[in-house]
């Protein structure tokens, strides 16, 4: 059975940090995509981070590029989002997730980047606010 377990949101002024934590049981790190998502009310989840296979892809949406980090422990089979340079409109619930297809790929004529539909598991979100 997959089970995910998110942690660690929080309320955090513009320009700080903040680092989630996903504590992940059924989940193979080296075959299995595990990242995040994030929404607001009224949108549907946005992929934010996202890191695949022995290799550690990784994919980050253009939101966050350069300022969050996302890593995985094998050991303690958890993945990690270090978000840094928090702005206002990094306020959302956070989601991590699970995909048996990698972060991105090719299909049916157009590139897959972390979208909702490729997740086959979720965990519960955990909410993060960033207060100007």
């Amino acid at each position: 059975e997959v089970q995910l377990q998110a942690s660690g949101g929080g309320v955090v002024q513009a320009g700080g940090s903040l680092r989630l934590s996903c504590a992940t049981s059924g989940i193979s790190f080296d075959d299995d995509a595990i990242g995040w998502f994030r929404q607001v009310p009224g949108k549907g989840r946005e992929g934010v981070a996202c890191i695949y296979g022995s290799a550690g892809s990784e994919f980050y949406s253009d939101a966050v590029a350069g300022r969050f980090s996302i890593s995985s422990d094998g050991v303690k089979n958890t993945v990690y989002l270090q978000m840094n340079g928090l702005k206002p409109e990094d306020t959302a619930v956070y989601f991590c997730a699970a995909s048996e297809t990698p972060c991105t790929y090719y299909s049916r004529g157009r590139y897959h980047q972390w979208e909702e539909m490729q997740a086959d598991y979720w965990g519960q979100g955990t909410q993060v606010t960033v207060s100007s």
